[in-house]
């Protein structure tokens, strides 16, 4: 006899969270989801068999695990918060999966006080694509008591393809931030070492037949290059506002663990100056395009 699936609320089905959603229902998920200011995904998502919850308070009243995809810890402080906040709502015993790329030690605050309510928190930070979360093709960082592992795994089986307990909530954001310095860092190399190329006479098409296949290569690389290449904007969909989000969130790690980064803040400077000339609403790759431009150059065709 197959077990009872749980019930699954899901708070932010925007680029990354509808392809989540949409996995939870077709692995047989009872899913409740949220209003969202983009109405496509929920309608989309209605229309496959979830049900529409008007506040965070409705839909965690109908929910054993509630999935939050948001911005950042700010967003999952509001929504947990409040009259009509998920809390208000909660049964004992609900386990909320922040799935957001949040603050850590914000994170091990808010589940300290969820504990006293008989709640539990999770963080499962993801590693991935908008395209990926379609596929189920997700990887998740978590951190969680082994208890409430055991709980959320289902479930995110749904929409993941790799998933490591790390240890302790806040250890799935602590990891998360080291692997987005990694990816964001790579992008602002990127970024420099093709505009560099362009003004010498090493063109982004020169440059990707070396580069491409050898040892430096990876998915992040090739999406990157789709971008710079190709001119496919939705190559990779994540905003330069969220990357200086994620990289002031490690720089606050670093400063809290007494650490030294030098590399991460110069990592966070490329971005910054970015989103401080209006480009926060571009894509990572598009950061290429910002750079060439301090440099009087264009990485646009081969010229």
């Amino acid at each position: 006899m197959t077990a009872t699936k749980e019930s699954i609320g899901f708070i932010g089905v925007g680029l990354m969270g509808q392809g989540m959603a949409r996995n939870l229902l077709d692995k047989g998920f009872p899913l409740t989801v949220m209003g969202h200011r983009n109405r496509n995904p929920v309608e989309e998502l209605v229309a496959a068999g979830a049900v529409e919850a008007k506040t965070a308070k409705e839909l965690s009243s109908r929910s054993d695990i509630i999935f939050l995809c948001v911005t950042g810890s700010p967003q999952v402080e509001a929504v947990l918060s409040g009259a009509d906040g998920i809390i208000a709502g909660a049964k004992p015993g609900t386990v909320i999966v922040d799935c957001s790329t949040s603050d850590p030690t914000v994170t091990v605050k808010l589940a300290a006080e969820l504990e006293a309510k008989e709640l539990h928190l999770a963080d499962a930070p993801l590693g991935g694509t908008p395209a990926q979360a379609a596929l189920g093709q997700l990887s998740a960082m978590i951190g969680a008591s082994p208890e409430v592992f055991a709980r959320i795994k289902p479930a995110c089986e749904a929409w993941a393809q790799k998933i490591v307990h790390l240890g302790p909530v806040g250890d799935g954001h602590k990891m998360k931030l080291i692997n987005n310095f990694l990816s964001l860092g790579y992008a602002a190399i990127y970024a420099e070492a093709l505009t560099l190329g362009q003004k010498i006479g090493i063109t982004p098409q020169t440059f990707d037949s070396v580069i491409r296949g050898s040892r430096m290569d990876c998915g992040f690389y090739q999406t990157f290059m789709q971008y710079v290449l190709e001119r496919d904007r939705d190559a990779h969909k994540f905003t330069l506002s969220n990357a200086l989000k994620d990289v002031r969130y490690l720089e606050s790690v670093a400063n809290d663990a007494g650490v030294a980064n030098p590399i991460g803040n110069a990592v966070k400077n490329s971005y910054a100056a970015a989103v401080a000339s209006g480009k926060g609403d571009d894509y990572v790759p598009m950061l290429s395009d910002w750079i060439a431009g301090l440099n009087g150059t264009s990485l646009a065709g081969r010229g």
